[in-house]
């Protein structure tokens, strides 16, 4: 009917924000995605960056990539460069909105003074140890700690003294002084800044004492005019204490909202960053965008596209409830946005030599080839064929078996594009290799030529010998043995030893010569490929699979 209107299905984040600005608590939608710079990001990240700036977009709102940085310990130039390089390739725009949590540090230790100058912060001697001893358990109430009830003159000067460096390390922290029987142990006078005698990345040696980031962490969302902080489930229970913080600082109108949804959890994956470096400082992978990772500057390298990422990301949708997904979604998903617009080129992985011996020595001839026959807006490309080529080896069988239709003795098949060819002998080394196949062709049986005397079984794919350009082919399975699952009894990683086979001196056609970093093409019947962007270089071209040709994945059906 006419008046009938289209139901849009909302998740509940959406659902927030609706009622937040209908009821004017907001009256614009800000958001952001705060990676501590500890690492490289990986496939769950992404869902978070693509969920924040997807609902700023949405509500015509603004997008921040504000860095974590609050740990020193763990924290590099390195990993803040590759976040900036994933965030801007996925593209969210963060345009000229990038902060740093370290560029608020003055103004977070001036909130710790105002709570100390307000009785809801004190200096505590106690050590890490007594700390967690005091701090009770699940069923029972913590200990108050002996120096909870300092003045405020002692605190103030006990936090300055920290500040100015008079202790080592771990010797004071500054603790809330909220409720140390609280339900909630996050809200057990937690920790607010301890000692931290480290050079930090972006602000050097002009501090030696750190937030912690339940305390910073909401502070920098209200410092941004953040006003929905989504985040993952693990900080529902530290949702009270961002409250608290922001609430008890009492500096800001309208204070930002935390909402948590589900995190993307990945079958058969290895996202954690201590794994990851480990097998970075193994030498097991060669780098976290090794392309058996997941992390996005892995997927990058193996020829993985945002778009892809994006339509994942799409599929996996929104929840409250931690579920996993099947890595294979991720493959249908690339796999759904190369079939239609990279071009079908042909590459052996595999040589043996085919010789034509009817065919005019020293001759070549350029075969018009349609780059994709399912889009032909590709156009058609110009393929040299000659009397000696190459052919997968196991596309020739001396003893095949029944329905096996390529090339064996005696056999007629096509060659793709070009003619007919019948195997008329084959050649061997002193092992027993195959090494040259001898055929015969039949001119009238060129492609395109309207030819339909007889007709044969099997097509198979080849290269000129004459004009071939050499490249090494990296084929890749899953870094993890998937039978065995993720991780072995003492915590260590079930390594698949397969993960990566490499193919050096493959024919690939004459066209692929000046393929650039990240070019992406498929190879007929073997999978879609991508030119490494770090060991590829020109004359020497590396390709990566991205992913194989077909699987056995479909979508699971709408409920």
């Amino acid at each position: 009917m006419e008046n009938e209107k289209t139901v849009v299905s909302r998740n509940f984040i959406e659902q927030f924000i609706d009622k937040d600005l209908e009821e004017g608590v907001y009256t614009t939608v800000h958001t952001r995605f705060p990676p501590e710079p500890n690492g490289y990001l990986h496939i769950g990240h992404a869902k978070s960056i693509l969920l924040n700036y997807g609902l700023a977009k949405e509500y015509n709102g603004k997008f921040n990539l504000r860095f974590d940085d609050t740990n020193p310990t763990k924290e590099k130039t390195e990993y803040v460069d590759s976040i900036i390089a994933d965030v801007k390739w996925l593209g969210a725009d963060f345009e000229d909105r990038l902060f740093f949590a370290s560029n608020y540090f003055e103004q977070m230790y001036e909130a710790a003074v105002k709570l100390i100058k307000e009785g809801k912060a004190y200096v505590c001697d106690l050590t890490p140890e007594q700390i967690r001893e005091y701090r009770g358990t699940l069923t029972e109430p913590g200990k108050e700690s002996p120096y909870r009830n300092r003045s405020v003159e002692e605190n103030l000067e006990l936090f300055e003294n920290m500040k100015n460096g008079m202790y080592a390390d771990g010797e004071k922290v500054l603790r809330a002084k909220i409720d140390m029987a609280s339900p909630n142990m996050n809200m057990r006078d937690p920790i607010l800044y301890r000692v931290a005698h480290m050079t930090h990345h972006n602000t050097g040696d002009a501090w030696c004492i750190y937030p912690m980031y339940d305390f910073a962490h909401p502070l920098e969302d209200a410092f941004e005019g953040i006003t929905h902080s989504i985040c993952t489930l693990e900080f529902e229970d530290h949702r009270p204490l961002y409250d608290w913080v922001v609430h008890e600082v009492g500096l800001f109108e309208n204070p930002p909202r935390q909402i948590e949804f589900a995190k993307m959890y990945l079958t058969n994956v290895v996202t954690g960053k201590r794994y990851i470096k480990k097998l970075v400082e193994q030498g097991i992978v060669d780098g976290w965008d090794d392309p058996r990772l997941v992390t996005i500057a892995a997927l990058r390298r193996r020829g993985f596209t945002p778009e892809s990422i994006r339509k994942f990301v799409e599929l996996c949708g929104v929840s409250k409830g931690n579920s996993s997904v099947d890595y294979a979604m991720l493959e249908y998903c690339i796999r759904e946005d190369l079939k239609l617009s990279r071009p079908r080129l042909m590459a052996v992985l595999d040589p043996v030599k085919l010789i034509i011996d009817n065919y005019p020595e020293g001759q070549i001839e350029y075969l018009d080839v349609e780059n994709n026959l399912e889009n032909p807006d590709l156009g058609m490309r110009k393929v040299p064929f000659g009397r000696e080529l190459y052919i997968d080896r196991e596309d020739f069988m001396e003893n095949p078996p029944k329905k096996y239709f390529r090339l064996f003795p005696g056999n007629e098949v096509r060659l793709m594009g070009a003619y007919f060819v019948k195997c008329e002998s084959f050649e061997k080394n002193e092992n027993g290799v195959v090494t040259e196949i001898h055929c015969t062709y039949d001119p009238e049986t060129k492609c395109g030529s309207g030819f339909t005397g007889r007709k044969v079984k099997g097509t198979i794919h080849w290269v000129c010998a004459a004009t071939a350009v050499q490249a090494e082919v990296r084929l890749y399975e899953n870094i993890i043995d998937e039978e065995k699952g993720v991780y072995n009894e003492d915590g260590s990683l079930n390594l698949n030893p397969n993960s990566l086979v490499v193919r050096k001196n493959c024919p690939v056609e004459p066209c692929l010569a000046d393929a650039k970093a990240y070019d992406s093409f498929q190879f007929v019947r073997q999978g879609f490929f991508c030119v490494d962007a770090k060991d590829s270089k020109e004359g020497a071209l590396v390709f990566n699979r991205i992913v194989s040709l077909k699987s056995s994945f479909k979508l699971p059906k709408p409920e």
